[in-house]
């Protein structure tokens, strides 16, 4: 699986971990060049807090365009270590 987003290969791997149709790519799969650390925080019942990063490729900002759980919800622990892409990002 590859997540792009404006002609760029933002994360690659074959280790996804699929919830709810978005696909969560292991942290070391992610280009982390491309990523800048966001303030934008959600919550979910079932998978607790979540934190942002913004996307930054060839001075284009897509922002809060990846999102992880630091700590989720023990019903949520395999996605601990993984980023979910979304907002015009193509994951195929």
């Amino acid at each position: 699986m590859q997540a792009i987003w404006n002609g760029v290969v933002i994360a690659e791997s074959d280790d996804t971990v699929v919830v709810e149709g978005n696909h969560y790519f292991p942290e070391s799969a992610v280009k982390r060049e491309y990523l800048l650390s966001s303030n934008h925080k959600t919550m979910s019942s079932s998978r607790g807090e979540a934190s942002y990063y913004s996307l930054l490729v060839d001075g284009n900002i897509n922002p809060d365009a990846a999102w992880f759980y630091p700590e989720p919800r023990e019903a949520a622990a395999e996605l601990k270590g993984r980023v979910a892409f979304w907002k015009g990002v193509t994951v195929r």
